[in-house]
C-alpha cells in the first residue's frame, strides 16, 4: 500500500492531520496537472481545492487498483472537466475579466479612433483650403448646406459641388495615407 493511500485510509478512519499530509503531499503536482486542462492557473487552484472538498464531504472509496495519486489525479481531472463543461454552457466570462477585456477594447477602440482623426486632420490641411472648409464645416460642425452656404458666402449649389469635389479629393488623400474612409 503506498503512502497516499495510507493517509486516506487514516482520513476515513477520521484522522484530520492525515488530510492535511495528503494535501501538503499532493497539492503542488495537482494544480500543475489542472493547469495543463485548464491553461489558467487560479482556476486550476481552485479546481484542486474542489478535488480536496470532494476528498472530504464525499469520501470515496479507493479501490486500490491504481496508485493513490493516479486515483486523485483522476478525481481532479474530473472535477476539471465538469468545470470545463458548465463554464461551456453558460458561454460566460467572470465579472473580473469582463471589465479587463471591456477596458481593452475600449482603449484600443479610443487609439484607432484618434489615431484615425489626426490621419483626417493632416488630409484635411493638405487638401486646398476651400475643400478643408466645406468638410470641416459640414462633418465636424455639422452645419447644414445652407448654413455652409452662408458661412462661404456661395450658394448652395455651388456648396453641393465644391462639397462632391472636396469628398473626393480627401478620399484620394486618405488613400495615400493608407487609409479607406467608407463614410465619404
Amino acid at each position: 500500500m503506498d503512502h497516499g493511500a495510507e493517509l486516506y485510509r487514516r482520513f476515513l478512519d477520521g484522522d484530520n492531520d492525515a488530510l492535511s499530509d495528503i494535501i501538503r503531499s499532493y497539492r503542488d503536482g495537482l494544480i500543475l496537472y489542472i493547469h495543463s486542462l485548464t491553461k489558467n492557473i487560479c482556476i486550476a487552484e481552485e479546481l484542486a481545492e474542489e478535488t480536496f472538498v470532494v476528498l472530504i464531504v464525499k469520501k470515496p472509496r479507493f479501490s486500490g487498483k491504481s496508485s493513490f495519486k493516479t486515483w486523485l489525479y483522476a478525481i481532479g481531472r474530473n472535477t476539471a472537466v465538469d468545470q470545463i463543461r458548465k463554464y461551456a454552457k453558460r458561454h460566460t466570462i467572470p465579472i473580473d475579466e469582463m471589465y479587463t477585456l471591456s477596458d481593452e477594447n475600449l482603449l484600443e477602440q479610443e487609439y484607432i479612433r484618434e489615431e484615425r482623426n489626426r490621419i483626417i486632420h493632416r488630409s484635411l490641411k493638405a487638401l486646398h483650403a476651400d475643400y478643408s472648409q466645406v468638410l470641416y464645416l459640414t462633418f465636424f460642425e455639422e452645419l447644414s448646406r445652407d448654413e455652409v452656404a452662408a458661412v462661404m458666402h456661395r450658394s448652395k449649389r455651388q456648396i453641393e459641388n465644391l462639397l462632391y469635389r472636396a469628398k473626393a479629393a480627401l478620399r484620394t488623400q486618405l488613400e495615400k495615407e493608407g487609409i479607406e474612409h467608407e463614410e465619404l
